[in-house]
């Protein structure tokens, strides 16, 4: 997509990436003349606004020229100071080097020029200045001449050592990238030489053996110190050639896609994937050297583009310099081509007038690829992963990632209090976990609440929780002694008042017996004596002598007892009536129902002592329920205690969450704690397990178990829910993730329910679908723990492949084997053997076959097979060798190739199934890629030189499936030259 243009027949150079705005400097070329025929020279900056949606460039600043010019620099010497932008350098004819200051030229103050020399003998072609030390510049020009300046001191140069021989033009230099005292200089014969400035001397040359190579353009590898491409001008061999100076006999790699000639290219120093290419056949190419592809052409409809160069600041731009006198500003983000050259379609004549469309980059450039992640995963991991540089000798297709799983936890509290809990659960020493509970409480209620859950862990456990509530048969025992004491003392003072009582008799004696009492006696003496217990009861409870009534009634039966305790309690209103009443008629539901809240305790008491066992749980609910529903927050509280007594875990789980906080993990920790010591102690009372919990509880749990996963304890988290069928989808969920995300540590378990619907996508035939979905289901309830074991068929029924097969499970038995036909069965399908069909219709059988219906047939069901797609970077691969056989096989006559042809068929899904599983190291895949390359161009001789390449530098194992067919093929290819 074009940016920007100028009409300019110039050199160009771009601003350094420290510089904002963004220039772009343009000189006058030398050996070329416009249309006017003008000699003048100019040198101009523009500034690029890619704000602006023209084509245009606003110019900044201009300057006449003594000289045109053969090669432009702009580099950040002078750049510390707040008014500088660096430098332009300038190669002119007659050896002429010039330095101008940018700042002048923008300003249009002060002589622009900082320095001028003529020590070089012929035109200077090569500037580059040095990437480390922005003082340091070389220049090449005639006669092997390479001088190194120290723009601090622009009059003397030095030079990197003794001339090379012959001597020859020097047609670029270039600083490596990585090495500071690295320089390489080329020549147009093709040969390369590298300098090493510490020793003043060459170390090494490289040269092509074809002697074709006319070099034009020269790069060093952006990251790897040892690399560098070297582009020929030569019509006849119009490459690019990436060369290893550890492996300088031949060039590593070659990159052919020009047609003619190659100019000049240039390699993106934010992505080493991206090497620009201009040549005389009038295309643009953007190489990703690793692979030897092309990600990126642009067609362009001026004449040959003799200079293209990268942006320095804005990476996804270049420039290019033409011959018929326009520089261009080009991105590779792709666009409408004929919509941005409008104003150059007037100037050039098409041949071609339909719109072009350039696409944009194959894959994204490395400045906007995510060069680290960072994302959490289940079970709190904290998943981090970061490019890594390759390694000079592996040209490598695939960058690698460095994936990094670390283990967060931010709840270091929680997580020893959990472990503690899973202690006491698995060692069962729960009752020293409740001591350590009550010793470490704060606040009276927290301990009263572990005494009583310590307490239902005990034997006894009712004489105990009575002690906690204050009533201790010893402690009463000893007070009625006391009692007893204190009542002999009164006895005995009463002897002193004797006397006293004795002289006061007289006066009783002088007062006549109570006349009713001697009448009520004498009806009761006649009761009796006609065995009228009920009417001696009634005679006594009128009289009030409830004593004598209670023993008559004794004596009358059952019944007649029953009726006077009755009568009794209904006459009698003290708090120990009542009491004596619940008692005696074991009422307990009216005392739960009717006491005085404030008396919990006393009635708690009473459950304790008279309750029967099947009633006690009930009846301390129903306190429970009073409590929380009538009482006060503290009564309310209280109400735990109740539910701790009857062991109702999901009450107190309700009661627990009305009058406490959960959301925080502490908080929801100190209810877990209580919950799974009570759950215990019920499980030790009744010896199973309690039943399954309820919504609240289950909520709890499940919010629990998910804050122990993202902690890293999945195995733990994992026992702690519940394993009913009832349980919430949720809970569901999570189990089936917990499950799955331990991998192997979950041993022979088998997979929880899938907590999901199945829906099958695709479409599949009615008789398969009816099939497939038993055997699905079949397959989860007793399947293996892992999928990928299930095998793939199994897995392609969702998928709605076409392709059929078998499944067999894992444990599957096979049948004896049938030596005689099967009689009475289904047609055979296609397949079946000849002989034992011609043995059906004819109703003969073997000797000792079975007799019709005594064996029976299985058919194993019909299923789908699913195989991974191909990816996509390797499709070329498949298409390119299947090609190949099909080409040999239609012209190969001799039975014993087309043998060979048909097993090459076979051999090449051993290849093909690598792939798709990704088993092969990216070495072995850049050189089946280049076997490919290779396979399209018809040059099997090369192919089969980067076959050895690939099988002597691999293990025998990764290649042994596919490698061997692959060299068959190409040398069958060769000899039928197909």
């Amino acid at each position: 997509m074009k940016l920007k243009e100028i009409e300019r027949t110039a050199v160009q150079a771009w601003s350094p990436a420290t510089t904002h705005p963004i220039y772009l400097a343009s000189g006058t070329s030398a050996q070329q003349l416009d249309a006017s025929f003008s000699t003048n020279a100019t040198l101009e900056i523009f500034e690029v606004d890619f704000r602006d949606p023209s084509l245009d460039m606003k110019q900044k600043g201009t300057l006449p020229a003594s000289n045109r010019f053969h090669k432009l620099i702009w580099g950040n010497f002078g750049n510390g100071s707040a008014e500088s932008s660096g430098v332009i350098i300038g190669g002119g004819d007659n050896g002429v080097l010039t330095m101008y200051s940018v700042h002048q030229i923008l300003t249009s103050k002060g002589d622009p020029v900082l320095g001028q020399t003529e020590k070089h003998s012929g035109p200077v072609r090569a500037l580059d200045f040095n990437p480390f030390q922005s003082n340091l510049l070389a220049s090449g020009a005639n006669d092997s001449e390479i001088f190194i300046w120290d723009l601090n001191n622009f009059s003397v140069p030095m030079t990197p050592g003794t001339k090379s021989q012959p001597h020859e033009d020097i047609s670029v230099v270039s600083w490596n990238r990585q090495v500071q005292h690295i320089l390489s200089s080329a020549h147009p014969s093709g040969k390369a030489v590298v300098w090493d400035l510490r020793k003043n001397e060459p170390i090494i040359k490289v040269s092509d053996h074809s002697n074709r190579m006319h070099c034009s353009g020269m790069a060093w590898h952006p990251e790897v110190a040892t690399q560098l491409v070297l582009s020929s001008e030569d019509d006849r061999l119009p490459v690019i050639q990436i060369w290893d100076l550890r492996f300088a006999t031949s060039p590593l790699s070659q990159l052919e896609g020009h047609t003619r000639g190659v100019l000049s290219v240039s390699w993106c120093q934010a992505d080493p994937d991206l090497l620009l290419s201009s040549a005389k056949d009038n295309r643009i190419l953007c190489w990703n050297p690793s692979v030897g592809e092309v990600v990126y052409e642009l067609p362009i409809r001026s004449q040959w583009c003799f200079d293209v160069q990268w942006c320095p600041r804005n990476p996804s731009v270049f420039s290019a310099a033409t011959f018929d006198g326009w520089i261009n500003i080009y991105s590779v983000m792709g666009g409408n081509l004929e919509a941005q050259q409008k104003t150059q379609a007037d100037k050039v004549p098409e041949q071609v007038t339909q719109t072009t469309l350039i696409p944009p980059l194959k894959k994204p450039p490395k400045w906007i690829r995510r060069p680290v992640g960072v994302s959490f995963a289940f079970g709190g991991k904290l998943i981090t992963f970061g490019l890594t540089k390759a390694p000079g000798q592996q040209m490598q297709q695939i960058y690698p990632h460095q994936v990094f799983i670390s283990q967060v936890t931010t709840e270091t509290e929680f997580l020893l209090r959990s472990k503690e809990l899973q202690m006491a659960l698995q060692s069962g020493n729960l009752l020293d976990y409740c001591q350590g509970k009550i010793q470490t409480a704060k606040l009276p209620f927290e301990e009263n609440l572990w005494n009583f859950l310590k307490v239902n862990l005990e034997q006894e456990s009712r004489t105990k929780l009575l002690k906690l509530l204050g009533y201790s048969k010893e402690e009463l025992q000893r007070k009625v002694r006391a009692l007893a004491l204190f009542a002999q003392l009164l006895m005995n003072s009463s002897d002193d008042v004797a006397a006293v009582s004795s002289s006061s008799a007289f006066f009783d004696n002088l007062i006549p017996q109570n006349c009713y009492i001697e009448y009520t006696d004498g009806l009761i003496s006649q009761a009796l004596l006609l065995g009228n217990f009920e009417g001696a009861v009634e005679l006594c409870m009128r009289a009030e002598r409830f004593a004598d009534a209670i023993i008559l009634a004794i004596a009358g039966g059952d019944n007649l007892l029953k009726k006077t305790q009755k009568r009794y309690f209904a006459k009698q209103k003290t708090n120990l009536s009542v009491l004596l009443s619940s008692i005696v008629q074991q009422n307990w539901q009216d005392i739960v129902c009717t006491c005085d809240l404030q008396s919990w305790k006393e009635a708690l008491a009473i459950l304790l002592t008279y309750s029967k066992h099947e009633d006690y749980t009930q009846l301390c609910d129903m306190l429970g329920a009073r409590l929380e529903s009538e009482g006060d927050a503290a009564l309310s509280s209280d109400a735990c205690l109740c539910y701790i007594s009857s062991g109702n875990v999901e009450r107190l789980v309700e009661c627990w969450v009305k009058n406490h906080e959960t959301s925080s993990p502490l908080a929801l920790q100190d209810l877990i704690e209580k919950v799974m010591v009570l759950s215990r102690s019920v499980e030790i009372l009744r010896g199973t397990a309690g039943p399954a919990p309820g919504p609240v509880l289950a909520e709890r749990i499940t919010q629990y178990a998910s804050l122990l996963a993202s902690q890293g304890c999945l195995a733990a988290a994992m026992n702690y829910l519940p394993s009913s069928s009832k349980e919430v989808s949720e809970n569901q969920q999570l189990r089936d993730r917990l499950f799955h995300a331990q991998g192997e540590n979950v041993g022979d378990q088998q997979p929880p329910p899938f907590p999901y619907t199945r829906v099958n996508v695709g479409v599949i035939k009615p008789a398969a679908a009816k099939g497939g979905s038993t055997l699905e289901g079949a397959a989860h309830k007793a399947g293996p723990r892992h999928p990928e074991k299930v095998g793939p068929k199994l897995r392609c029924l969702w998928l709605g492949k076409k392709e059929e097969g078998y499944w067999l499970p894992e444990k599957f038995t096979p049948l004896a084997p049938i030596t005689a036909p099967v009689m009475g069965l289904p047609a055979e399908p296609q397949g079946t053997h000849p002989q034992l069909s011609r043995l059906q219709e004819s109703g003969q059988s073997p000797p000792g076959a079975p007799k019709e219906g005594s064996l029976q047939y299985h058919q194993l069901p019909r299923e789908s097979i699913e195989r991974k797609e191909l990816p996509p970077e390797h499709q070329a691969l498949k298409t390119t060798f299947e090609g190949l056989v099909q080409r040999c096989s239609a012209v190969a006559t001799d039975p014993k190739t087309r043998r060979k042809l048909e097993d090459a068929v076979q051999r090449l899904e051993c290849l093909y199934e690598k792939l798709r599983e990704q088993a092969l190291s990216p070495t072995i895949l850049m050189g089946l890629h280049e076997i490919a390359r290779c396979i399209e161009a018809k040059n099997y001789p090369q192919g089969l030189v980067v076959h050895t390449q690939v099988v002597s530098s691999s293990s025998f194992s990764e290649v042994s499936g596919f490698m061997p067919i692959l060299k068959v093929l190409m040398t069958i290819a060769g000899k039928l030259n197909v």
